[in-house]
C-alpha cells in the first residue's frame, strides 16, 4: 500500500505532461508567430515597399516632367541666342528617361491601379510627345514663332501630367498608411498574445537569448572589421581625390596656362603688325583680353584644386595665404588668430587640415550669410587646435540633413585621429572646432 501511494504521488507522469504541454504550447505558438510574421512580410513587400519603390518612380517621372516644364519656360523667355531646334536632343534624352520610368511604374502599380488610371497617364503622356514632336517638326520647317506659340499648349499639357502624378503620389501615401495602420493592429495582436504565452516560452525566451547574444557578438565582430575597412577605404578614397585634384591642377597650371600664354604672346605679336586704329587691331586686342582673362581663371581654378604653396611652404603658408585670398573673392571679413609655436607638418596631414579648413569656410559664405568669420590656429604642447566661427544662421537641427561636405570633414579629422565638433556659436552662429594631436602631425 505504501509502495502504491508512492508511485501515484511520484511527479514524474505530471512533469512529463507539463512538458507535454509545454512543447505543444510552444509549438502552436511558434506555428502562429510564423504565420503572422509572414503575413507582415507580405503585407509589407506586397504594399509597403512596392509602393515606395512606385512613389520613387512616381517622383523620377515629375521630375523629368518639371526639367521640361523649366525648358518650356526658358524656351518661351528667349533669353538665348540658339533656335527652337536646339532644343530636340534635350526633349529627346528626358523623353527616353521618362519612358523608362513609366514603364517601371506601370509594373509597379499594376496592384493597386486600374487599368483606366493607367491608360489614362499612358495616353497623356503619349500625346503630350506627339505635340512635342509636331512643336519640333513646325520649328525645322521654318516657322519658329508659329513653334513657340505652341509652347503654352505644350505647357498646359505638362501641368496635367504634373497634377496626376501628384494625385498618384497621394494615393501611395495613403495606401502606404492603411499598410502601416495593418501591421500595427497584427503587430498588437501578436503582443498580445505574448503575454498569454509568456510562460510557457520562458525556456525558449532563454535559448533565443543566449542565441542571441551569441549572434550578437558575431554581428559586433563583423561591424568592427568592416568600420576598419571602411575607415581604410575613406583614408584610399580620399587620397585618391587629393592625387586627382593635384593632378588636375597642375595640369590646368602647367598645359593650359602655358598653352594660353603662348595664345596671348601671339595674339599682341599679331596686334602690333596690324594697322593701328584698325577693325583687326580691336578684334585682336578684344581677343587677347579674352586669353588673358581665360588664363586667370584657369590659374585660380588651379590654386582652388590644390594650392603650389600647399607642397611647398607648407600647410600654414597655405592658410596665410589662403584667407586674404577668400576675403577678396567673396567680400567677407576673416579674423585670423594664430598662437604657439609653429610645429612641422608633414604633407599629408596639412592636406586634411586646409581642406577641414577650406570647407568650413566654403560653408560660412554659402550658408551662414555671415558678413565675417574668426579663424584660430593655435599650436599647444599636446594639440594642433583649428576653430572656425561665425555669428549667421546657425547648423541645421537635424545632422542626416548635413551635406557630404561635413561627412567628409568627419572622415579627415579620423584619419587624423583628432577630434571634430560642431558647436552653437556665442551669440548665435556655429564653431567648428577640430583637435589633433600633435604625434599625428610628423606620423
Amino acid at each position: 500500500m505504501t509502495r502504491n501511494l508512492a508511485q501515484r504521488r511520484t511527479p514524474t507522469r505530471g512533469l512529463l505532461l507539463a512538458l507535454v504541454v509545454i512543447l505543444c504550447s510552444v509549438l502552436v505558438y511558434s506555428r502562429y508567430i510564423r504565420i503572422q510574421i509572414t503575413h507582415l512580410r507580405q503585407v509589407q513587400s506586397d504594399l509597403v515597399d512596392r509602393n515606395r519603390r512606385d512613389s520613387l518612380q512616381l517622383l523620377r517621372i515629375q521630375n523629368n516632367l518639371n526639367a521640361l516644364a523649366l525648358a518650356m519656360r526658358d524656351i518661351l523667355q528667349g533669353d538665348d541666342p540658339y533656335p527652337l531646334s536646339a532644343w530636340q536632343s534635350q526633349f529627346r534624352r528626358l523623353r527616353v528617361d521618362l519612358d523608362d520610368a513609366l514603364r517601371k511604374e506601370d509594373q509597379l502599380a499594376a496592384a493597386h491601379r486600374t487599368p483606366e488610371q493607367r491608360q489614362y497617364l499612358a495616353t497623356s503622356v503619349s500625346q503630350f510627345w506627339g505635340d512635342v514632336d509636331h512643336v519640333f517638326e513646325v520649328a525645322q520647317s521654318g516657322k519658329e514663332k508659329d513653334a513657340r506659340a505652341l509652347i503654352p499648349a505644350l505647357q498646359t499639357r505638362e501641368a496635367g501630367l504634373t497634377s496626376t502624378v501628384a494625385r498618384q503620389l497621394v494615393e501611395n501615401n495613403q495606401n502606404e498608411e492603411e499598410a502601416a495602420k495593418e501591421i500595427e493592429a497584427t503587430y498588437s495582436k501578436v503582443d498580445r498574445n505574448v503575454v498569454l504565452f509568456l510562460a510557457a516560452t520562458l525556456a525558449a525566451i532563454i535559448l533565443t537569448g543566449v542565441l542571441i547574444t551569441f549572434s550578437n557578438r558575431q554581428l559586433f565582430a563583423q561591424l568592427a572589421s568592416l568600420s576598419e575597412q571602411r575607415s581604410e577605404l575613406a583614408h584610399k578614397l580620399i587620397a585618391t581625390q587629393e592625387s586627382t585634384l593635384q593632378f588636375i591642377s597642375r595640369e590646368l597650371h602647367d598645359e593650359f596656362g602655358q598653352i594660353l600664354t603662348a595664345i596671348g604672346s601671339l595674339l599682341g605679336r599679331a596686334e602690333k603688325q596690324a594697322p593701328p586704329g584698325s577693325t583687326w587691331a580691336r578684334d585682336l586686342h578684344e581677343v587677347r583680353d579674352m586669353a588673358q582673362t581665360t588664363l586667370d581663371s584657369v590659374r585660380s581654378l588651379s590654386q582652388a584644386l590644390h594650392p603650389v604653396i600647399l607642397d611647398e611652404a607648407g600647410v600654414v603658408n597655405a592658410i596665410d595665404w589662403y584667407l586674404p585670398m577668400l576675403e577678396r573673392q567673396n567680400q567677407i571679413a576673416i579674423h585670423y588668430d594664430k598662437t604657439g609655436t609653429p610645429t612641422p607638418i608633414e604633407n599629408s596631414a596639412g592636406i586634411h587640415i586646409y581642406r577641414i579648413l577650406q570647407e568650413a569656410l566654403n560653408n560660412v559664405v554659402r550658408h551662414s550669410g555671415a558678413s565675417e568669420a574668426w579663424v584660430r590656429l593655435a599650436f599647444r604642447e599636446r594639440t594642433l587646435s583649428l576653430e572656425v566661427e561665425d555669428h549667421g544662421k546657425g547648423m541645421q537641427p537635424d545632422p542626416a540633413r548635413r551635406g557630404i561636405g561635413v561627412v567628409a570633414m568627419r572622415e579627415r579629422a579620423e584619419l587624423l585621429h583628432g577630434n571634430i565638433q560642431w558647436l552653437p556659436a556665442t551669440g548665435g552662429g556655429t564653431l567648428v572646432r577640430l583637435e589633433v594631436p600633435q604625434e599625428r602631425l610628423s606620423a
